[in-house]
């Protein structure tokens, strides 16, 4: 006989990852909802995940912080952008770069193997998604710092 002990999930904003002050805490449940995560990953290797997303995506973003705290914006919240649903389009740009870097790291480390055919077949597509994911999180970080998109490829 087995048994099977659940807690309750936390209410959302109790499992955060403490940022740098300037960006945005990241709520690792709202993160879990908004990249459709399947519980697959432990807790433990997502807060890894997400906390290696934000400091990278908080370095791309250094040199256009340096310039708003300088401009007198003690977050990024503060500085002036449009505002969607409540909050400042930085905020969620910022998310989904978050979000986006995160998920590409963890297909890429926890995808299956399988030697079938079809196995193959569904790396190659879980790749695609990487290069997705990693495209809209350079994107995320071009339409805040108000750099133009590109994609620029080589024959």
């Amino acid at each position: 006989m087995s048994s099977f002990f659940a807690s309750a999930p936390a209410a959302s904003g109790q499992n955060v990852i403490a940022n740098d002050g300037f960006f945005p805490d990241i709520d690792v449940d709202a993160a879990t909802a908004g990249m459709r995560q399947d519980g697959t990953v432990t807790a433990e290797r997502l807060r890894a995940a997400l906390a290696e997303a934000a400091l990278s995506v908080n370095q791309d973003l250094s040199a256009w912080r340096a310039l708003q705290t300088e401009a007198g914006y003690a977050t990024l919240a503060a500085v002036p952008s449009p505002q969607i649903d409540g909050q400042p389009a930085h905020v969620h740009r910022y998310l989904r770069a978050i979000y986006c870097e995160t998920r590409a790291g963890l297909i890429e480390r926890y995808r299956d193997y399988d030697a079938t055919a079809a196995g193959d077949r569904k790396a190659e597509a879980l790749m695609q998604a990487v290069e997705d994911l990693r495209r809209d999180a350079r994107w995320a970080v071009s339409d805040i710092v108000g750099r133009s998109r590109s994609t620029v490829e080589l024959i």
